[in-house]
């Protein structure tokens, strides 16, 4: 009997972590948690992972914007606003968001937008979490550009949008990915777009272990060179 692999894709919401686990022959089961290593260890209580899909920067720049970045963002069309610059490393310590963006403008040229600013938290739990996670495979994705992937053009509508809901239930529905009524506390505390945004971010990881996934850009400068996978 083939062993199931189990991949896990993230998104972050206002309370928390959103999570959608799925196998390759398995139902999509939700998950919540206040903390990225409080999610993976709900999802990998009972079944091991064979990768994470996050929607957060993960190699965070030094001195200079993310090419990784300007790729994504080039296959948004209507949708390319979604992906916002990532900070500078030293920009994210920064407790303030004046401080933060004059050290960003500083390091690279580029203020930062409120919104980058904002996923400061985030950003700071993931950095902790990579420190001491050891052996999973752990991918950064942009859930937008993922979509217009699996459907074949960016996307015309907003996530937020009853049209937008709709359009990317029936895409993550075209792949294979169809989810349930009931999603725990995934399903309670975390909103519409956030819950399909790690569905498709889970898309993105099983790509990932299957060796299909692309990277954005295709050749890293080093290991730890920033890349968005789709």
């Amino acid at each position: 009997m083939a062993t199931m692999t189990y991949v896990l894709g993230v998104d972050a919401c206002t309370k928390g972590w959103v999570g959608i686990r799925m196998g390759s022959d398995d139902h999509p089961m939700g998950h919540f948690a206040a903390t990225i290593a409080e999610l993976v260890a709900l999802a990998t209580a009972d079944e091991s992972l064979a990768a994470v899909a996050i929607d957060i920067p993960i190699a965070l720049p030094e001195s200079a914007p993310r090419e990784s970045d300007g790729l994504a963002r080039a296959r948004l069309g209507p949708r390319r606003s979604s992906l916002f610059d990532t900070p500078m490393r030293a920009a994210i310590t920064c407790e303030t968001f004046a401080e933060a963006n004059a050290t960003n403008r500083a390091l690279c040229g580029r203020g930062l937008s409120v919104q980058s600013y904002g996923l400061r938290a985030r950003i700071l739990d993931v950095q902790e979490w990579l420190a001491v996670e050891p052996e999973i495979p752990v991918i950064e994705v942009h859930p937008e550009t993922s979509f217009a992937l699996a459907h074949g053009a960016p996307l015309a509508h907003t996530k937020k949008s009853w049209a937008g809901m709709r359009l990317r239930t029936a895409i993550l529905a075209s792949v294979g990915l169809i989810l349930p009524n009931d999603l725990g506390q995934a399903g309670d505390l975390g909103s519409t777009d956030d819950v399909l945004d790690a569905a498709i971010a889970a898309w993105s990881a099983h790509r990932f272990t299957e060796g299909i996934a692309e990277r954005l850009p295709a050749e890293p400068r080093s290991e730890l060179a920033p890349a968005i996978w789709v």
